[in-house]
């Protein structure tokens, strides 16, 4: 019983100093690895936001193009018939928005379902403008037709605007 004693006075101290270091190693580690995943998100960071505002600056861009303003405008041509021209117009967006589908990676999941909803929406306004005219109507007849439906459902400013308040929250 007496070695016994004598052994836990020797392990005693050995065991509380073993603890002690096992303490401060785990907390030097930890903040070690603290330090490592801040630099690294630190560094991610540069990385990733030029990468992040320049897929802000393109979706802003494509829905600019696709806008009723400046798709009309620059896609018009006096020769088209109605229907010549709603399928340009369409075909235009998808286009558009086919050649910047990997954006959607950058944004939010609520900034996509805005930028997809209106140029969504923007396909749906021309094709029900496209279905109330006659057969015989020309190009402009549709782009009077576009203007006037797209005045009362603007989403594509609406996607505008809303893009543009992320990335002031995000810069």
């Amino acid at each position: 019983m007496e070695t016994f004693i004598e052994l836990l006075k020797i392990l005693g101290p050995a065991l509380i100093v073993l603890y002690a270091v096992y303490l401060m190693v785990r907390s030097f580690l930890s903040s070690r690895l603290d330090e490592v995943r801040t630099a690294t998100y630190q560094k991610n960071q540069e990385t990733i936001l030029p990468v992040r505002l320049q897929a802000y600056e393109r979706i802003t861009l494509l829905l600019e193009r696709v806008s009723p303003n400046n798709l009309i405008t620059r896609l018009n041509n006096p020769d088209f018939t109605a229907r010549e021209f709603q399928q340009v117009l369409v075909s235009e967006i998808r286009q558009e928005f086919n050649h910047n589908l990997a954006q959607q990676i950058y944004l939010s999941e609520e900034a996509w379902a805005y930028v997809s909803g209106a140029v969504e929406d923007l396909i749906t306004t021309i094709n029900e403008a496209g279905r109330g005219l006659d057969d015989d109507a020309k190009s402009l007849d549709l782009a009077k037709a576009v203007f006037e439906s797209s005045i009362e459902k603007d989403s594509v400013q609406n996607a505008i605007l809303y893009v543009k308040r992320e990335i002031r929250e995000v810069f």
